[in-house]
């Protein structure tokens, strides 16, 4: 059975995701944030820059809490070097992932057209 590649920014990034769950769920309460949570990390391949995807738990304030997140990244970055044994860590960029969203949008579609006209209310 082959090997699965686990290069070293894969590992990077499991490593920044667990330390950055933290660092966010405790900024949110000191800066009263809106509720977001690290949903995934991904790592350039020369380890320089890490995007940090978030959900929001309202996704009406994904953005206004993406933008506050990219004002305290430096201070993330900061507590990472102390906590992290890289010998430097990845600059952070924090966007908003949508695909929670996306996946409601779709389900509440699928709901509206279960009960209008589609293929199972023709049947009855």
């Amino acid at each position: 059975m082959p090997a699965k590649s686990f290069n070293r920014s894969d590992r990077v990034a499991a490593e920044l995701r667990r330390e950055l769950a933290v660092l966010v769920h405790a900024a949110v309460r000191e800066h009263a944030l809106p509720s977001v949570s690290v949903s995934d990390v991904e790592v350039s391949r020369d380890l320089d820059v890490a995007s940090v995807y978030v959900t929001a738990l309202l996704g009406t304030q994904g953005a206004a809490a993406t933008k506050a997140l990219n004002e305290l990244a430096r201070e993330f970055r900061r507590e990472l070097s102390r906590t992290m044994k890289l010998r430097r860590v990845p600059e952070l960029r924090f966007r908003y992932d949508d695909s929670v969203d996306k996946g409601e949008r779709i389900e509440q579609l699928l709901r509206e057209d279960g009960r209008g006209s589609g293929p199972a209310a023709d049947e009855s």
